[in-house]
């Protein structure tokens, strides 16, 4: 059974950290991209991270660089988002993507709340 599950999320006070996992079942990360996206309340789903498939190229978006970084470990078929910095505007359900070709797979979520 092919799936993709997220960990790490929970409450975190601003400016504190957190290191989310995407980790793959039933098929291997390595070949495939992978994007984080975040869904903050009442809004929709954006990418916020991604890492290539090939030469493990990064895109951040604006509002997480220099914060956020995303690596990958094929060995272990999971890749990460670290999370630094957090700010209460991080708040919202993260979701990793895998995608290659027609194959395009997502996790459930996890929540990450940033809050004093």
């Amino acid at each position: 059974q092919v799936q993709l599950v997220e960990s790490g999320g929970g409450l975190v006070q601003p400016g504190g950290s957190l290191r989310l996992s995407c980790a793959a079942s039933g098929f291997t990360l390595d070949g495939y991209a992978i994007g984080w996206f975040r869904q903050a309340p009442g809004k929709e789903r954006e990418m916020i991270s991604c890492i290539s498939s090939s030469d493990g190229s990064t895109y951040y978006a604006d509002s997480v660089k220099g914060r956020f970084t995303i690596s990958r470990d094929n060995a272990k078929n999971t890749v990460y988002l670290q999370m630094n910095s957090l700010k209460p505007e991080d708040t919202g359900i993260y979701y990793c993507n895998a995608a290659r070709g027609w194959r395009d797979y997502w996790g459930q979520g996890t929540q990450v709340t940033v809050s004093s």
